[in-house]
């Protein structure tokens, strides 16, 4: 199906690894023009040269740490300057460190803030007025089931990603009249298919806890239990309603929360 992507523009944050490269990937193959922010500029770099021999789009890299308001202005500006518009905005960029709440610093919390709720608020702000003034954008975060059920040791992560929901709700009927839709996709447990595709930065990085934990064939066979589809998801499980709900076949779709987790919300 001809999703109607071509040589629009769209802006992908954390899109060097895992769920955000496997993204990337999936514009590019419909021909669109990608923006590849993120601050792992070894991985991201080399994703964009994937990406550019692809389709008949253009892909390119802006150092983006989403945290940062003025970084994000300028990654916005600059894309605007390159391409002359953005159509789509996907939050994807996001962090969490798995541990018991009364156990984890405070500076993690942080972190987890300022990357999974200031993120996407700081990219929504920076792309929307571009968007509104042309009447049209697309603009999907990331989220997590997390944000739905109330993970084990992810309290701050899953408020944070609860919050996201309610944002692009709220911002859905704020910005409805400008005719920007804006959604939100909630992946569960994502595992990257190879170390490649986790990025030094990532969370799913060979070295990571995270990894090292869901490398071991017994937990893995544990947590993926609680699933329906009784395994978890890959990056490319992710893509297709992503794609979807950038395109204009989804067109009267906005403010939805959508699991794509195997089941494990309904």
């Amino acid at each position: 199906m001809d999703l109607g992507l071509r040589k629009k523009t769209a802006i992908v944050t954390g899109g060097a690894s895992t769920i955000g490269k496997a993204i990337a990937e999936g514009f590019a193959k419909e021909n669109a023009n990608v923006v590849v922010a993120d601050v792992d500029k070894k991985q991201a770099r080399r994703v964009v040269k994937t990406l550019n021999n692809m389709g008949d789009g253009e892909a390119i890299f802006i150092d983006t740490d989403v945290t940062d308001a003025s970084q994000v202005e300028k990654m916005a500006s600059e894309t605007l300057e390159r391409f002359g518009q953005i159509d789509i905005l996907i939050n994807n960029a996001g962090w969490t460190a798995n541990d018991l709440f009364l156990n984890k610093p405070v500076s993690d919390f942080e972190k987890e803030i300022a990357i999974n709720l200031w993120g996407p608020i700081n990219c929504i702000r920076s792309v929307a007025p571009a968007m509104i003034q042309r009447s049209y954008g697309k603009i999907i975060t990331i989220g997590s089931d997390a944000g739905r059920v109330g993970e084990y040791q992810e309290a701050v992560y899953s408020a944070c990603k609860g919050g996201v929901n309610m944002l692009s709700k709220a911002l859905a009927r704020e910005f409805g009249k400008h005719n920007l839709n804006i959604n939100v996709v909630s992946p569960g447990l994502t595992l990257p298919e190879s170390p490649d595709d986790a990025g030094d930065d990532s969370l799913w990085h060979k070295d990571s806890h995270q990894s090292q934990i869901f490398q071991n064939e017994e937990v893995l066979k544990k947590v993926v239990r609680r699933y329906p589809l009784r395994r978890a998801a890959v990056p490319n499980d992710i893509v297709p309603i992503v794609l979807l709900l950038a395109s204009d076949k989804s067109s009267y779709t906005t403010g939805q929360v959508i699991s794509v987790s195997g089941g494990y919300a309904m």
